[in-house]
Formats: C-alpha cells, structure tokens, sequence
C-alpha cells in the first residue's frame, strides 16, 4: 500500500525492521507526513518517526479493519 492512499481515520499495521505498529491516521500534515494516534498506547505521533530510519527489507503497510 502507497502512503497516498491512506485515509484519515483508517486504522493501519505498519512492519518495519522487525517492528510492528498499529495506529489510526488522524491528519495528514504534509504531502509525505501524517499525524497518527496508536492503538495500543493512545500515544499521538509522526509517520516520519515510523520511518526516520529507512524502510527495511520488511517494510509493509496494510489497512486493518
């Protein structure tokens, strides 16, 4: 999945580098940034902390539902 295609309010899994995260897109701040809410700690963050690194051999990014 391309980060264009997300949506505001979708839930998403996100694998890089051996890690895993889920979260709610809340806003798209920029053409490639995104404001993202986790699911698991409610903790609100930056897409480009999500991938400040790089993507992995193991990068992959799909809708949950």
């Amino acid at each position: 999945m391309a980060f264009s295609s997300m949506r505001v309010g979708k839930k998403y899994r996100l694998i890089n580098y051996g890690e895993q995260s889920e979260f709610t897109l809340m806003e798209v701040i920029g053409r490639n940034d995104y404001r993202l809410k986790d699911l698991s700690s409610m903790e609100n963050y930056l897409m480009s902390d999500l991938i400040r690194f790089g993507k992995g051999e193991d990068f992959e990014l799909r809708e949950i539902y």
